[in-house]
This record gives C-alpha cells, structure tokens and sequence, in this order.
C-alpha cells in the first residue's frame, strides 16, 4: 500500500524525551535545594509515566497529573510543597529542551524528498512541546504539529485522529500511517482510529497488549527501507 500521510509520534520516537527529562528535573530539584537528586528522579521517573498510563485510559484528569506529581514527588520523602508551582518551573525548564535521536533529521529530511507529507502528532501540554520542538530544529519537516492539549483529546481517542483528518487537506484514513514507539497510545490509537500504525521497537520490547501494529522496525534505516517497498 502507498501512504501519503505520515503522523508522528515525537517523544521517544524522535525527541529524546529521557535526556530533556533528566536535565529539566535537574534543574529544578537543584533549584528546590534537594541534595539526593538521583534518589528523587529513581522515584518520579516510574510514578510519572505510571500518572501518564491513567490519563491516558481516563483514570485522571490532565490538570490533576501536571498539578500533582511534584508534590507527591516531594511528599514521598516528607517535604510539603505546592506542586503547582513545581509544575510552573518544571515546564519552563523541560520547554528549553531540545534534545534529538541520532539520524531523526536525516529521515525526515529523506521523506520529505520521497513526497510523504509529515504532521506531528503529540500527546503533551502545548508549551512543553512547542518548546522543545522549536529548540531542537525538526519544526521546519512538519506541515502542521498537532497537540493534545490544543485538540482537546489525546491519543489513543479515536477523536484525536478524526480531528486531525478534519484538519489535513484531502485527508483519507487508507492514505495515512502512525509511527510511533507507544503501543498505548500510537498504535492502539491507529487501532481505534482504522489507521494503519508503525512500532517504533529499537529495544525490541515485547508486546504484551491489545494494541496491533501494521508494521514494526527497529531503526531509522529499517523505517525507510520498508517505506521504500511499498
């Protein structure tokens, strides 16, 4: 099948989100005085991609995720402090992130040239990700970046991909493919949505879920080298 639409993912897939993350919390615990910084990055790290999993099956609301893990971060080691304000401070620091995987620019520079159109589509909070994407040059490959917060929804919702659609001229769902590292959220997402997905699995995980990838590839290079067969 020929594809003309590429969605994709960005954190994990094309932003090393891992190293903005580690730096932006740096920060702002060198900042919060917090001497054992490794010991509190060892307990944020899994508590927030754990707060992440239940946005994304509805468990909690968006605002209650960005307002709450620093101060359960910090009252898990008997600090009281408000985590709005964390929030405020966090996200200014990950915005000024703009960290990339090797060879990313390179591939989406040699799909633009094959003539696939590329949109990003992000779950995230729209400073955050507006930030990281203008520091870290990959803007300029993408027709249009699409964000949860901004669209009100997030992946896997099937409305997430029905408004993207409704905002690409000429969009069909047979002409569009998701790429992305989450089988969560990429590619159960294009499971709700009838849109055919790509795994990103260059640790080649398992998988263990629901969700059915129509492709998998573990590089960059695997990625174009299978785009280039269809």
């Amino acid at each position: 099948m020929t594809y003309k639409f590429l969605l994709f993912d960005l954190d994990h897939t094309l932003l090393d989100f891992d190293s903005a993350e580690d730096i932006a919390l740096t920060q702002l615990l060198q900042e919060e005085g917090v001497e054992d910084i490794q010991a509190y990055k060892d307990y944020y790290v899994p508590m927030n991609k754990d707060l992440w999993k239940d946005l994304e099956q509805k468990k909690i609301t968006k605002d209650a995720l960005i307002n709450t893990r620093f101060e359960k971060l910090f009252a898990h080691f008997g600090i009281e402090k408000d985590g709005s304000y964390l929030a405020e401070r966090y996200q200014f620091f990950l915005s000024k992130q703009g960290q990339i995987f090797s060879g990313a620019m390179e591939l989406l520079d040699n799909l633009i040239e094959r003539g696939y159109e590329l949109y990003a589509a992000t779950n995230g909070i729209t400073f955050i990700q507006t930030g990281r994407i203008d520091h870290s040059g990959i803007a300029p490959f993408f027709k249009e970046i699409f964000i949860s917060e901004q669209l009100h929804t997030q992946k896997p919702d099937t409305e997430f991909y029905e408004k993207i659609g409704a905002l690409i001229p000429n969009f069909y769902k047979n002409d569009a493919l998701m790429i992305g590292d989450s089988l969560s959220a990429d590619i159960q997402g294009g499971n709700n949505a009838g849109i055919d997905t790509v795994w990103y699995n260059p640790y080649h995980l398992e998988n263990n879920t629901q969700a059915q990838p129509t492709y998998e590839v573990d590089s960059y290079q695997a990625m174009l080298e299978f785009l280039g067969k269809l």
